[in-house]
Formats: structure tokens, C-alpha cells, sequence
């Protein structure tokens, strides 16, 4: 036995030093970069990805699940699900480059730079393998955030024609609005040569929009509008109750994009620096101010505040904050929220109320309202003690030619979100048709588009 286990130990200790002779004979040619890779700002970077491709699932699914009737909670689900893979898809192939390429068709879209992530992954030299970057992180990491973006801004327009459209046009929809509205509006404002970007000197009108009150939130916002318009209301609407199935699910699914905002926001900082700081402390002042905002006003006026409330405040504050937390201070992501949280409540009782679209889940009320309301509060509040700049920021420092690239911005990209919105609805309603039919409408769209149901009762 003493033989034996000598005879093991002798044979395991020559297979383990077999590595380390074999690494002394040739070692292994390390990656080169341009510049160089900042661990920090990499770990940053790959931890808000993380969080932010949690806000879809199960973070936005979760939130809208619980909003729809439990008949269609599946098709909700799977609506998030579902363009996490497909918009990934298309990112990586064609949408990254067309949105961070180099300039085409006058600046209006990129170019082919980076289809099929060409120039993105790393490529051997021939001796040795060459990472391209971006600043201080690899750029198929900067590919991969951005990735993010382009999944969940399709995903808030799904709450606007909620428990209606047909699944098979939501993805050609998502696919082809992805395409020809995201990608050029994203080229404009974040782009290295984009005429909206504040980072860029050429910049025709430089616009401050640090993570997407432009790009995601006011884009998602006039096309869901657009959508339900388009669409048409459900089946009973305003004459049947339609509350909310399971405000739990919501509460949870608030809770978890709140988490995921973080990444969203101070991931848009591309590292772990002060701007990062400035934008985490903003965004969470914003949104749990918008959070009180809505249910103080409930309280005032309904007497009972809402979970219901509460959790949509929150998201307004957050989404409020989103173009302006790289450039306000975090006291002024107080205010923005206040501001957020009054201003939706009045857009989602009262304005929907009165006018009588049916916008299922408030996409518009929440995500449009605070995305024109965050962009043009940006250029009123936005401070070089955070931009950095030696030059007034906003129009409180006395930059009135900041809240006009603001709105000028704004304009273009609501041109674009609502005339590109309607003619892809249009061919989609000639072509495939918009709606599910009246029966399928009535059994749900769990078992009429998935056949399945969510909740089985024994």
C-alpha cells in the first residue's frame, strides 16, 4: 500500500509539473491592444451589461406581466424573451455597425465597418492577437452594452399594443424599427461623428443624452403612441375592467429595473470614473423621488397611495434622469424626478383619459413623457462642475444654445421614430396584418400565439 500510493503521487506530481515545463519552453504571445485594457473599467463594463440585459428579463417582463389580464401574461413574457435572442442577433450582424460605424448616406446611418462584428473581435496579425478597443475597453465589450440598449427599447413599445398584435408581426416589426429608427438615431447621438453627439466638436447641434432619453425612451415612447393609434383599442376597452392581474409580479419587476438602471446609466460612462459616480447617485436620487412624487399626489387627491403608483414613479423618475445623469448634478436627479412623477401621473390619468387611446401599459405616458421632459430638463440643469467643460453647460449657467440643440434634437428623432413607426405598420398591416383576430383576442394570447397558459388550476 505505502508502495502504491508513492507510486500515484510520484505520477500525479509529474502530470502537474507537465504545464509549467511546457509554458518554460514557449510561452504563450499575449494579446496586444491600442492603448491598452483598464481592468477596472472592463469589470465595470461587463457587470452593466449584465444588469441592463436584466432589465428585459426578468426585470421589464416581469413589470409588464403583471399588468396585462392573466390570459396574456405568457405572450408578454415571451415578447421579452424572445427579443432578447432576436435583436441580439441582428445587433451583432448588421446594427452595431450601422449604428457606430463610420458615417453613410450623408450621416444619416453607418456603414458596414462592423457587420458581422468585423473589426470588433480580436484578429491575429500574424504573430500575435490585436484587440481593437474602445477608449480602455475592448471593443466587442463596448459592442455587447450597447447590444443591451438595442434589445429593450423595441421590448417598451410591446407595452403599447399589449394583448393584441400578432407575435409573428411584433418580431418583423421589432427587426425592421430596430433598423431603420434605433440604429440612425443612436448614430446621431452616440456615434464618434454623430451631429447630435456632445462629444463630438463637429457636432452640428451637440445634445446632451447620456444613456437614451433620446435614443431609447423618447423614440419608444412616440412609436408605442403611434402603435396603439394604429392598432386600435382592445376588445372592451372602457367599458370592461382590465386591472392589473398580479401587482407583485410589477412591484418585483419595478424593483429589478431599478437594480438594472445602474447599469444603465452609470454603465454609459464606458468606465469606472467619476462620471459613473455622478450618474449612480443621480439616477437613484431620481428615481425614489419620482417613487414619492406619484404617491404623495395619490395620496393628496385619492387618499390611498398606490404600489401601482409607486412603482410607476419610480420608473418615470429613472426614466427622466437617463439623458441628464452624465451632466446634472445628483440634487437637480431630484427635482427631475418630482417633476417626472407629477408629470406622468397627469399624462396617464388625465390625458389618456380624455383623449381615449388605448396605450396598454402606459409606454407613452411613462416613457415618452419622461423622455422629452428629461432631454429638455438636461440642457436647463446640466452644470460643468459635472460635464467637466471650462464653457457653461445648461441654460442656468447661461447656456441658452444647449436647451436648442436639446429640442432641435428631439425633433429630428421624434420625426424619424414617428414617420419610420408608420410605414412599417402600414406595409406589416398590408402584408402579414397587424391584430390577432377577435376570437383569439377573447381566449388570450397565450393560447391563441403560444399555446400555452401561464396559470393551470387543479
Amino acid at each position: 500500500m505505502r508502495i502504491g500510493c508513492c507510486s500515484v503521487a510520484a505520477v500525479l506530481i509529474g502530470v502537474l509539473q507537465i504545464p509549467a515545463a511546457a509554458a518554460d519552453v514557449q510561452p504563450a504571445a499575449a494579446p496586444i491592444q491600442a492603448g491598452g485594457i483598464d481592468a477596472a473599467d472592463t469589470a465595470w463594463m461587463l457587470t452593466s451589461s449584465a444588469l441592463v440585459l436584466m432589465m428585459t428579463a426578468p426585470g421589464l417582463a416581469l413589470f409588464y406581466g403583471g399588468l396585462v389580464r392573466k390570459k396574456n401574461i405568457l405572450s408578454v413574457l415571451m415578447q421579452c424573451m424572445f427579443l432578447m435572442g432576436l435583436m441580439s442577433v441582428v445587433w451583432a450582424v448588421w446594427g452595431y455597425s450601422l449604428a457606430f460605424g463610420d458615417d453613410m448616406l450623408g450621416g444619416f446611418i453607418g456603414g458596414a465597418d462592423y457587420v458581422l462584428l468585423s473589426n470588433v473581435l480580436p484578429a491575429w496579425n500574424g504573430t500575435q492577437s490585436v484587440v481593437p478597443m474602445v477608449g480602455s475597453i475592448p471593443r466587442a465589450l463596448h459592442m455587447i452594452f450597447q447590444m443591451m440598449f438595442f434589445i429593450i427599447t423595441p421590448a417598451l413599445i410591446c407595452g403599447a399594443f399589449a394583448e393584441r398584435m400578432k407575435f409573428s408581426t411584433m418580431c418583423v416589426f421589432s427587426v425592421v424599427w430596430g433598423t431603420l429608427v434605433y440604429c440612425p438615431l443612436a448614430h446621431w447621438v452616440w456615434s464618434d461623428n454623430g451631429w447630435c453627439n456632445s462629444a463630438n466638436v463637429n457636432a452640428s447641434f451637440p445634445t446632451y443624452d447620456f444613456a437614451g432619453g433620446v435614443v431609447v425612451h423618447l423614440s419608444s415612447g412616440l412609436s408605442a403612441l403611434l402603435c396603439c393609434l394604429l392598432l386600435g383599442k382592445r376588445l372592451g376597452y372602457g367599458s370592461t375592467p382590465m386591472p392589473p392581474h398580479n401587482l407583485t409580479y410589477t412591484c418585483i419587476g419595478t424593483a429589478l429595473l431599478w437594480v438594472g438602471w445602474f447599469g444603465f446609466n452609470a454603465g454609459s460612462a464606458l468606465g469606472a470614473n467619476a462620471t459613473a459616480v455622478n450618474a449612480f447617485v443621480a439616477t437613484h436620487l431620481a428615481g425614489a423621488s419620482g417613487a414619492l412624487a406619484w404617491a404623495g399626489i395619490e395620496w393628496w387627491f385619492l387618499k390611498k397611495p398606490s404600489i401601482l403608483g409607486t412603482c410607476t414613479g419610480a420608473v418615470a423618475g429613472l426614466a427622466c434622469v437617463t439623458p441628464a445623469c452624465g451632466t446634472v448634478s445628483p440634487m437637480a436627479g431630484i427635482l427631475m424626478g418630482v417633476l417626472a412623477g407629477l408629470a406622468c401621473y397627469f399624462m396617464c390619468t388625465s390625458v389618456k383619459n380624455r383623449l381615449g387611446y388605448d396605450d396598454s401599459l402606459d409606454v407613452f405616458g411613462v416613457h415618452g413623457t419622461s423622455g422629452i421632459l428629461g432631454t429638455l430638463l438636461t440642457g436647463v440643469l446640466a452644470t460643468r462642475a459635472v460635464t467637466g467643460g471650462p464653457d457653461p453647460a445648461g441654460l442656468l449657467e447661461g447656456n441658452a444654445a444647449q436647451l436648442v440643440n436639446q429640442i432641435v434634437c428631439m425633433a429630428a428623432a421624434g420625426a424619424l421614430s414617428l414617420l419610420g413607426t408608420f410605414a412599417i405598420l402600414k406595409i406589416l398591416d398590408a402584408t402579414m396584418g397587424l391584430r390577432v383576430n377577435q376570437e383569439q383576442e377573447i381566449e388570450g394570447l397565450d393560447v391563441s400565439e403560444h399555446g400555452e397558459e401561464g396559470y393551470i388550476f387543479i
